[in-house]
């Protein structure tokens, strides 16, 4: 069955997976990026800036992919600020204008980051934590969606990506995120599958989900976008710990203790 979807950031290293893939399927695409790097396909848009121009391409869509904003774990307050919360404003205020009928924000394991000495499952009903502005943005775009969805009945599927290098993103000690990072590894096949079922999937009203690969022994919760999606991972790579990457475990670990324990202080002081 055809679909119409329109990509933000259709530029960018999980636009380009999912313009293939859904190329394959023969759906229609509308891409959208503030650099199209020369592409004729990709029309130009600063969706920070609110534009006429390019809110009418979200008319008539089943589904708004939205992967735009500056994807940096060490982003500054000022970026995120325009271009993951005033953007993604912008993307949603669009998909309720224009009447799109589901929008897939691509949110992200740092949203949980706080979490990562804890050692229990990551599911997505705990209590959020993150720990950079990054995180928080992404935070904020998913409340932003419930709020679309509560007020104007607008199906909305917040994914918290895990890893997914450039190119053939293969899995293993290379990607330098020691256990953390590894166990959290998404398969282009996988990332692209779930898209493609977030935007075929029925009943949905408003969902967070964790996407990675069936990665053994992990902590991330993928049941949940399991049922709720139809989600079938087909990949999954347990974690190769290289020399060192076991004390740098350790010391996230310990660094992570010592911030919540000057959080803390910091609380009981009122400062």
């Amino acid at each position: 069955m055809t679909r119409t979807v329109l990509i933000t950031g259709a530029g960018g290293n999980i636009g380009g997976k999912l313009r293939a893939h859904f190329a394959e399927l023969g759906w229609t695409l509308r891409l959208l990026d503030i650099d199209p790097r020369g592409d004729t396909a990709i029309r130009q848009a600063d969706l920070a800036q609110w534009d006429e121009s390019w809110v009418r391409q979200f008319a008539g869509v089943d589904a708004v992919i939205h992967l735009a904003g500056d994807p940096r774990a060490h982003a500054s307050w000022a970026s995120v600020q325009r271009l993951n919360i005033d953007l993604t404003a912008n993307v949603y205020a669009a998909a309720v204008q224009q009447r799109a009928r589901r929008v897939v924000f691509a949110s992200s394991n740092w949203v949980m980051a706080g979490h990562r000495p804890a050692g229990r499952p990551l599911t997505t009903d705990m209590e959020p934590y993150p720990i950079n502005p990054y995180g928080v943005s992404k935070l904020v775009g998913e409340r932003m969606g419930l709020s679309a969805h509560e007020r104007h009945g607008v199906s909305v599927i917040c994914f918290r990506i895990g890893y997914l290098q450039r190119g053939d993103n293969r899995p293993g000690p290379h990607m330098g995120w020691s256990r953390w990072g590894q166990a959290m590894w998404l398969s282009n096949r996988d990332l692209c599958q779930a898209m493609e079922r977030a935007v075929l999937a029925d009943g949905v009203g408003f969902a967070v989900l964790n996407l990675m690969s069936d990665n053994p022994g992990m902590r991330w919760d993928i049941e949940t976008t399991k049922r709720v999606i139809g989600y079938a991972p087909q990949d999954g790579v347990a974690p190769v710990l290289a020399e060192g990457m076991e004390q740098n475990e350790r010391d996230a670990d310990a660094l992570r203790l010592m911030s919540e324990r000057l959080d803390a202080l910091l609380r009981e002081r009122h400062w």
